[in-house]
């Protein structure tokens, strides 16, 4: 079954995150088909921009914890967006947890609705945004993240679009995103590459500084005995043991 489905209009290739079943959890099939998939819209001449959307209420729930991605293959996925040569739009009409929130964050600018809400709810489950602070710190208000990292408390897309983590909060969704994609389409393809690399470059860089350090860092928090009782009692929809 394929998770990954590829769309295209005036420029605009939209890739769209399909496994609802499991409210688009980033499992290691769905993290290698979209790292394959941007890979052809980095490779094809017509495709201007790509805009990643989703189907169903939930534009990414964090890591698949049945099925989840090696770190390194998340790292990789993350990376590719931030250095693919072509701007990436986020289309958000749902809630987004964990790690979805790094791949948010990856992307170029994203576009949330009225009905999207935003989590980082790692550390009630014994784990911490590890990898994902590769995007997310860079662009997140750092206020604004000591609150989020450490509480997991509940946002909306208005507060999003105030810390920076998202550009556009609106009503519409379409029509907050019908003028980005109008300047995408205006600007020339070695423009938008060039213009692209330069306000990426720091972030990049991180990546090739931080990123191994944090692979085994979120490799060593998942293998913890807090971690598999605060995933197992997510999974049983309970409290884990340390919630008083």
């Amino acid at each position: 079954m394929t998770l990954i489905v590829r769309a295209g209009e005036r420029g605009v290739a939209t890739l769209t995150l399909d496994s609802p079943a499991n409210r688009n959890a980033l499992s290691a099939q769905l993290v290698a088909e979209l790292r394959d998939a941007l890979a052809d819209c980095a490779g094809d001449d017509t495709v201007r921009a790509v805009v990643l959307a989703h189907t169903g209420s939930t534009f990414c729930a964090g890591a698949d914890l049945k099925a989840p991605p090696d770190p390194e293959a998340l790292v990789g996925l993350m990376r590719e967006i931030v250095a693919l040569p072509k701007p990436v739009v986020a289309r958000v009409t749902g809630h987004v947890r964990a790690g979805g929130l790094g791949l948010l964050a990856a992307c170029d600018m994203a576009v949330a609705g009225e009905a999207s809400s935003f989590a980082l709810t790692e550390s009630r489950l014994g784990l911490a945004p590890a990898v994902i602070s590769l995007t997310l710190l860079p662009r997140v208000d750092r206020t604004a993240a000591n609150r989020y990292y450490l509480t997991g408390e509940r946002f909306d897309a208005a507060e999003a679009a105030r810390i920076g983590l998202v550009t556009v909060a609106a009503e519409d969704v379409e029509k907050g995103l019908a003028p980005v994609l109008d300047g995408l389409r205006r600007a020339s393809p070695q423009g938008l590459a060039a213009s692209k690399e330069l306000v990426t470059a720091t972030v990049l860089r991180s990546f090739d500084q931080y990123a191994e350090d944090l692979i085994a860092r979120s490799a060593a928090l998942f293998a913890s005995d807090e971690a598999r009782e605060g995933m197992t009692a997510f999974l049983e929809r309970r409290d884990p043991a340390w919630v008083r």
